[in-house]
């Protein structure tokens, strides 16, 4: 923390906190909005995956594939806007500055981090929003009310630790290297966390080791969200918890050391 934003954040009343703290959000939000070339594919490709293996080519396989396919591709595209979308602008704006530029503001310390996960937020609700539509209408899917507010709710929370992830990446990698590390960050966990097959369909290391994945535990939720599981999910929610708290702890303490 800067000695700005420490002078800042003591001499700043609570309504004037907040209201900078909103205020980050709604400027992060615009700058991205301003970026279709970089929103728009990581919103969209979870979609258009989804229509090609979720629906075109599941339709035959019943009602219960259908709901499986759409808790899991939709976990894959979760997994996107807090990956990419706060990696990847993480590591490019170490590389030009403006993390630096934003340390002596007269700011709230958090306010940077809080827009960038409510944007990561709001991506993954549209992400859902989309493969929830395409199920709906293409795949015949039936869900009830609950069901959809729970996927989108788990949806909406469980990018998050895919955020701490990809900020402790953003870290670590300059800019124009972060977008292929994330990308072999992603995809491989995806595979392995059962999110494009079934697990008993992979290999059984493959199998053994997927609990520690957190998309395999967010991917748990899901199911439990559409119907297709029942028993006791506190554990998975630990898991993630424990996962984001773990590697947003790395992330800051990274960010204080190397800027």
């Amino acid at each position: 923390m800067s000695f700005a934003q420490r002078e800042a954040t003591s001499d700043m009343p609570p309504r004037r906190l907040l209201g900078a703290y909103l205020e980050e959000a709604r400027t992060e939000c615009l700058r991205y909005m301003r970026a279709p070339g970089f929103m728009l594919p990581i919103m969209l490709f979870p979609a258009m995956f989804y229509l090609l293996f979720g629906v075109l080519m599941a339709k035959s396989e019943g009602v219960d594939a259908g709901r499986f396919l759409l808790a899991s591709y939709g976990v894959f595209g979760v997994m996107s806007p807090g990956l990419f979308g706060f990696g990847v602008s993480l590591a490019l704006e170490r590389d030009g500055g403006l993390l630096t530029f934003k340390r002596a503001l007269p700011m709230p310390p958090g306010a940077y981090l809080l827009g960038k996960m409510l944007m990561a937020m709001a991506a993954a609700t549209v992400v859902i929003l989309l493969l929830l539509m395409l199920a709906l209408s293409l795949g015949h899917v039936v869900l009830t009310p609950v069901q959809m507010v729970a996927l989108l709710l788990t949806g909406a929370l469980g990018v998050l630790p895919f955020c701490a992830l990809g900020m402790f990446v953003g870290t670590l990698i300059k800019g124009q290297g972060a977008p292929g590390m994330l990308q072999l960050i992603y995809l491989p966990m995806s595979f392995m966390s059962g999110l494009w097959f079934p697990l008993p369909m992979l290999p059984k290391f493959l199998q053994k080791i997927a609990p520690v994945w957190p998309s395999y535990h967010l991917d748990q939720l899901a199911l439990a969200a559409v119907g297709l599981r029942q028993g006791v999910l506190w554990p998975h929610m630990l898991v993630l918890l424990g996962f984001a708290v773990a590697f947003l702890l790395l992330a800051t303490r990274r960010l204080r050391r190397a800027g």
